[in-house]
């Protein structure tokens, strides 16, 4: 089962499946609600889920397809390749985190690794990512700080970024200015080049000024 916003993406997933003769692509789904309908009628052996979704957090579908089925293989694919979001993978239950930078012989090897061992996790940098978690560096943001930086590279304001994560302007302005704080920025553009040089973002994250 794949599922992503983008209807290009689900195309090349799809086109990588089918080349596959170990899988079949049960169908698509390009929303939160969708995915659980799908999933629900299919039972697909493998769901490969995009963290963002027009209607809610890919991580937390992966974990509710989680809880029904424990044998099911979870494949998180994203843009956003931070550490926040490889532990928030790994603490949903998924089986890969793969970036959507990656070959997509790398998704299908990660899907092929979920349908065999779905409660274990892979992920190219989780060593890494373990040793930056116990020897930390640079601002330390929450997961929703995290979730409105992501938001702010992607040119979004503080409405937008409130109605996306369905919490108040003045809980998103608050949010902000502590992400400020954190990254010594009085700006947008200033926060996100700031994110960049520690790590928090990649350079081709940020949305254009």
């Amino acid at each position: 089962m794949l599922v992503d916003d983008h209807e290009l993406i689900r195309q090349g997933l799809r086109r990588a499946f089918e080349r596959d003769v170990d899988f079949t692509v049960v169908g698509e789904a390009s929303t939160v609600a969708e995915a659980h309908r799908l999933a629900d009628a299919t039972q697909p052996t493998v769901a490969v889920i995009d963290i963002r979704l027009p209607d809610g957090s890919g991580l937390e579908l992966a974990k509710a397809l989680r809880t029904a089925r424990p044998d099911v293989g979870l494949v998180i694919l994203t843009m956003y390749v931070g550490d926040d979001h490889l532990f928030g993978a790994l603490d949903a239950g998924a089986s890969a985190f793969v970036p959507k930078s990656a070959p997509s012989d790398e998704v299908v090897s990660a899907a092929r690794h979920a349908a065999a061992t779905p409660s274990s996790f892979v992920a190219a940098d989780l060593a890494e990512a373990m040793q930056r978690r116990m020897h930390p560096t640079g601002p330390q943001l929450t997961r929703r700080e995290r979730e409105v930086l992501d938001l702010l590279a992607d040119g979004l304001g503080v409405s937008n970024i409130a109605r996306k994560l369905y919490i108040s302007e003045s809980t998103t302005k608050t949010h902000v200015s502590k992400l400020y704080d954190k990254l010594g920025a009085s700006n947008r553009a200033q926060a996100i080049m700031a994110a960049v040089r520690a790590g928090l973002l990649d350079d081709g994250d940020a949305a254009a000024e």
